[in-house]
């Protein structure tokens, strides 16, 4: 059964996703009730580790998200791990080259069409053949990180990898690379630029462009631009953002304050 982000994609709509950096269930349970079509749990930069992603996922298994995962690094043992843990979808940063994307997505599919170990422990009933198997190399979403100078100059030969079902760009990381300051919501006309050739050439291959946004407006940019996935900002800036805004409405409309 095709995963929520792949039918939103399919029917030609744009993927609202969530972004989980707090290591708890119950924050993760809240987000998941709150309209994202995938929420992904962050174990790059986040405070999440493989067991609290595991209680982010049994905590989210009630709701009709897709369960993804940015892992740390392009390293077998921890893509293998989170699948096996539940993810449907992994996000893979700093893939640079044709050779780290197909390295990506072997570690994702199983043989014959990539290397991952057999034993889905809570994806699948462990060490057996079951409809997961079947299904699991069709199913799993690999989604290389844009996110470099040398990434954008090797870009087409990355989209053209089999298995890679979009990509993920990381404008921070995108912009210290062109020596710009780390920000998500990016209006230079060199980064404008590049977002224009990732859209046109995912597009030519039937592969969709997300990205990470510093909010609502600019990820309604976003999919105006073409991105057919955008995530709002994460958990904890959602948190810091509304409660900054609630101390200083109440600070401006209230007397006897400190």
């Amino acid at each position: 059964m095709a995963t929520k982000v792949a039918k939103i994609w399919a029917s030609g709509k744009a993927v609202v996703n969530g972004w989980l950096a707090i290591p708890s269930g119950f924050s993760a349970e809240v987000m998941a009730q709150c309209g994202f079509d995938s929420v992904t749990v962050d174990m790059q930069h986040g405070v999440q580790d493989y067991q609290s992603m595991v209680q982010c996922f049994q905590a989210m298994q009630a709701h009709p998200i897709t369960p993804m995962v940015r892992v740390p690094w392009n390293e077998p043992g921890i893509i293998g791990k989170v699948l096996d843990g539940g993810a449907m979808g992994v996000i893979c940063p700093m893939i640079n080259t044709k050779k780290e994307a197909e390295a990506f997505v072997s570690y994702c599919k199983y043989p014959p069409m990539g290397s991952r170990s057999n034993g889905p422990i809570r994806a699948g009933m462990y060490g057996e053949a079951t409809s997961y198997q079947a299904t699991a190399n069709d199913e799993t979403l690999c989604i290389p990180m844009i996110e470099t100078k040398t990434a954008i100059k090797n870009l087409e030969a990355i989209l053209d990898v089999p298995g890679v079902a979009g990509i993920y760009v990381g404008p921070s990381d995108l912009g210290l690379s062109y020596g710009l300051p780390p920000k998500l919501d990016r209006s230079e006309p060199e980064i404008l630029k590049i977002y224009e050739k990732i859209i046109k050439e995912c597009g030519k291959r039937n592969i969709f462009a997300g990205i990470h946004t510093a909010g609502a407006k600019d990820a309604a940019n976003c999919i105006s631009m073409g991105f057919r996935l955008t995530t709002l900002m994460n958990d904890s800036g959602m948190m810091a953002t509304y409660a900054k805004n609630a101390i200083a409405e109440t600070r401006k409309n209230s007397k006897g304050i400190a």
